[in-house]
């Protein structure tokens, strides 16, 4: 087992459950949840933070529809949330997704922090609001994890975590933030 923050760890798929309830509970072990609006690198940058392609990339938005569940090391679990704010899913779709969201968010014990991405070329959108409104209505922990940082028309932010999947930047400070 490597005990460093930046090596490789053993990662196990638990499974893709469609509701919270299905979830399997392990007390003992922290979970981190990764959220953000469809497209915005999610997959990247969980493949980039565990060291290994355990999310599927898609160049499809939205293709994250069910609580992806990842096992590291049996210290670590990693949650890989559908993604928000895409046009071409149906209202009725959206509308069930955020309440399996609010559900996952107010009843996972296990959750120690959500990682809300951020597209670092586009800012906080208004969906983006409505997530960290909740969150810190509720007083989940979370940071924001401002992604794509190495790509034209990116922007400097200082509330979050300046990331790139495609360079490293940034993976090590979320590495320490989940491995301690």
């Amino acid at each position: 087992m490597n005990n460093s923050r930046s090596g490789p760890r053993p990662v196990k798929f638990v499974g893709s459950f469609q509701c919270v309830v299905d979830l399997p509970r392990h007390g003992a072990v922290w979970e981190f949840a990764f959220i953000g609006r469809s497209n915005v690198g999610k997959s990247s940058l969980i493949n980039a933070v565990v060291g290994a392609n355990v999310a599927r990339v898609s160049n499809t938005p939205g293709r994250t529809q069910t609580l992806n569940l990842f096992n590291i090391d049996d210290r670590v679990w990693i949650m890989d949330l559908p993604g928000y704010g895409y046009a071409r899913v149906s209202k009725d779709d959206q509308v069930r997704w955020l309440e399996r969201l609010e559900e996952y968010l107010t009843n996972r014990n296990e959750l120690k922090m959500l990682f809300i991405l951020i597209d670092s070329r586009h800012g906080i959108k208004e969906s983006d609001k409505v997530i960290l409104d909740f969150v810190r209505e509720e007083n989940i922990p979370h940071t924001l994890i401002y992604t794509k940082c190495d790509k034209k028309g990116a922007c400097k932010f200082e509330d979050g975590i300046m990331t790139s999947a495609e360079k490293g930047t940034g993976i090590d400070n979320i590495r320490a933030l989940i491995y301690g």
